[in-house]
């Protein structure tokens, strides 16, 4: 069984500079360029941790598409794309700070033309290859949707990663629907909001006590919820019903120190990495799969890049045990 991701590419253009420049300002920096985009990162995070990955996407008729394909069958990813001949492969450009935190604006060419068409057309893939689906919102909402549907009928297990935080009906319905939700800080207050639960600061969400933060889980979604809180740890929740294999329906999870220098793509690493652990230790306690996706999370913020920077399942067990 395997990890099915239907998500986003992007080329990512990376600036790296001691701060932010202010607005009008002109600052110089360092430029790299490499693979990125929230899909991939997630379907490359699950193949370095050893499970078996199919990725989903759709890519323009240009060498950014073309270094992808490449690079998937370097890694051994299965990809499955639809090209578009009138749209530009994704495109992101990034600024990362001296203290690792970053700005990002994404550019979505072919991902914004991902077509519920294709995903019918992966039907197969979904239904009997897919032990976990993973979705996010940088593709064409419908296209996620409908892979969702297909895979809730199959009864795949359907997480979803709300990233990055937007308004809009389809995308709700992803929410709702998925088994498991992985949001950062930002995105957990967003769906706060777009519930009418409470406006709270991001920035002290990991300090609100554990009963309070499980109480605002329950009341977003009856999914699993698990909130990734960057040099916090994370926090699951979960519905009493659905433990999953947990003792407990809500506990934290201690972060793991390391020397970061570039957080981005450090969520992708996170979902990508719990996805592979649900499809490659199905029988153990779901905090068990959260504990090794923390790992593989902070072990890729000591690397500059996004997919490139996640580190194999190899490196994770030498460097944690």
């Amino acid at each position: 069984m395997a990890v099915v991701v239907v998500g986003s590419y992007n080329q990512d253009m990376v600036w790296r500079t001691p701060r932010f420049p202010l607005p009008g300002e002109t600052r110089l920096g360092e430029f790299s360029s490499g693979p990125g985009g929230k899909g991939f990162n997630q379907a490359i995070a699950a193949c370095r941790q050893g499970a078996e990955t199919h990725f989903i996407g759709a890519l323009g008729a240009d060498v950014f598409g073309r270094e992808m394909l490449a690079l998937a069958a370097h890694e051994g990813l299965h990809t499955h794309c639809e090209q578009h001949a009138s749209q530009a492969t994704g495109t992101a450009a990034i600024i990362v700070d001296a203290h690792a935190q970053n700005l990002i604006v994404v550019g979505p060419g072919a991902n914004a033309a991902l077509s519920t068409t294709h995903i019918e057309s992966q039907r197969d893939c979904l239904e009997r290859a897919a032990r976990v689906l993973v979705t996010q919102h940088e593709v064409a909402f419908a296209a996620s949707a409908t892979a969702q549907t297909l895979a809730k009928a199959a009864k795949v297990l359907c997480l979803h990663n709300p990233a990055p935080p937007v308004v809009d009906d389809i995308a709700h319905q992803l929410c709702q629907q998925a088994d498991i939700l992985t949001p950062n800080e930002t995105e957990f207050v967003h769906l706060l909001c777009l519930a009418q639960v409470m406006d709270v600061d991001a920035s002290n969400l990991g300090l609100q006590p554990d009963g309070q933060l499980h109480a605002w889980c329950r009341a977003i979604s009856q999914a699993t919820v698990v909130i990734t809180l960057g040099a916090q740890g994370a926090f699951v929740s979960h519905a009493e019903d659905q433990r999953r294999g947990d003792a407990v329906a809500y506990y934290r999870v201690e972060p793991r120190f390391v020397l970061a220098i570039d957080t981005t793509g450090a969520g992708d690493a996170f979902t990508g990495a719990l996805a592979a652990a649900l499809v490659t230790a199905p029988l153990a306690p779901f905090a068990q799969a959260v504990a090794q996706a923390s790992k593989v999370a902070a072990l890729s913020t000591e690397r500059s890049g996004a997919a490139l920077a996640i580190p194999h399942a190899a490196e994770v067990a030498e460097r944690f045990g």
